[in-house]
């Protein structure tokens, strides 16, 4: 199979990955009012996502350095879209939790894969682009989430939300099973797989594990926006519930995939220049985003207000490609399963898994205005990270790493 569609079959799961991922939040209402559920219950659905999501994602890394990885991304894609088809069956609370869990299984393990198979596909002087590329579909995913599942739903109910989302990706999945190959794997010795001291050397890699400090940050800023930015803009821009979803999706979907990739684009340009291309990529997005986000927060000028939210959400995703090659880059072939998988583990229990609700008790006990403000003050310490990580890299990314 050539690259070009071997990029196509995995950017489309990785599509369905967010779509279906996000679907849910656009049938709360109708959920609630259906399945009498409360907002705790609510909530508990995409808490156990992220929970079971994070914490699979080492697992099927482990088996994925070890085996051909089409069979890990065949299966991780059946198992979500059954899952979110299982959804569309529910008929109460805990039905719908034993969904939300194997999507959290399959969309973890298909993440932890997808990303280091198809970098290996590209060379070094390509691949934060294509990285980048492949990113694409976490904005355009979670926006076509939203907007499918909300007017499927309004029109048809729930449960064909749930459905139309989830029928794609048993087809595409079964794609990927038969025609993806990995020769690496298949042509794999046993003296090549990695053993428990590789693991534990992934451990005491300390710019890789700064790396994922860094993209915790990241991952820290855009949970709590993503969460609370809906209501900002309602409370603060005299805007409808409906115009700052509308809005706000916009400028994730819009100004997300202009970051992305551009910041591919300029770490492949740089790294012609400097092994510290994805460094200075990531360091850029985070100095970047404070004076934006500073500007958007005090004015009271609409236009001013989204011209400078969209210029700092182009920043939070600049560094969507440079930071997975820079984990590629920084680890060992036979381990960049494993590597990515705690990278997914570090940036959701230190990044999204807690900022919504951080932010929501500083709103609370102040106001939104400097909840948001010190939400966007974490790329502070993601900018110190980045740093440190930069400063002991001692690998230059355009040499080939065995």
């Amino acid at each position: 199979m050539s690259t070009r569609k071997l990029f196509w079959i995995l950017f489309g799961l990785n599509l369905l990955n967010y779509i279906d991922r996000q679907v849910l939040y656009s049938v709360f209402p109708l959920l609630q009012t259906d399945l009498a559920l409360t907002d705790l219950q609510l909530g508990s659905l995409a808490s156990v996502f992220i929970v079971v999501y994070m914490c699979y994602a080492p697992l099927v890394g482990y088996f994925a350095d070890r085996t051909p990885r089409p069979r890990w991304i065949a299966t991780s894609a059946l198992m979500w879209s059954a899952a979110t088809l299982f959804c569309a069956a529910a008929k109460n609370f805990f039905s719908l939790l034993f969904a939300r869990a194997f999507i959290g299984i399959g969309e973890g393990g298909f993440t932890a894969i997808a990303q280091p198979f198809l970098a290996e596909k590209y060379p070094q002087e390509k691949r934060a682009t294509a990285l980048a590329l492949f990113g694409l579909a976490l904005p355009a995913g979670s926006a076509l989430g939203y907007l499918l599942g909300g007017l499927i739903g309004q029109h048809w109910g729930w449960k064909a939300a749930f459905m139309l989302a989830g029928i794609p990706g048993v087809f595409l999945g079964l794609w990927a099973g038969v025609g993806l190959k990995d020769e690496r794997r298949e042509l794999q010795t046993k003296e090549e797989k990695p053993k428990l001291t590789d693991y534990l050397a992934l451990l005491k890699n300390k710019p890789f594990l700064f790396i994922c400090l860094a993209h915790a940050m990241i991952t820290f800023i855009i949970g709590g926006l993503s969460a609370w930015m809906p209501t900002y803009l309602h409370r603060y821009l005299d805007m409808s519930v409906a115009q700052a979803g509308t809005v706000f999706g916009a400028l994730v979907v819009v100004c997300g995939a202009i970051g992305t990739f551009t910041g591919g684009k300029l770490a492949d340009l740089l790294l012609k220049k400097t092994g510290k291309a994805y460094f200075w990529v990531m360091g850029l997005s985070l100095v970047g985003l404070l004076a934006p986000a500073w500007i958007g927060i005090q004015t009271q000028n609409f236009y001013t207000a989204i011209a400078s939210f969209g210029l700092a959400v182009i920043c939070l995703f600049l560094p969507t490609g440079p930071i997975s090659a820079a984990i590629v880059s920084s680890t060992r072939t036979k381990v960049h399963s494993m590597a990515f998988a705690v990278n997914i583990f570090i940036i959701h229990a230190l990044g999204d898994a807690f900022s919504p609700i951080l932010v929501g008790r500083i709103s609370d006990g102040w106001t939104l205005k400097i909840a948001v403000l010190c939400c966007c003050l974490a790329a502070v310490p993601g900018l110190l990270f980045t740093w440190l990580a930069a400063c002991l890299e001692r690998r230059d990314p355009r040499e080939n790493l065995s």
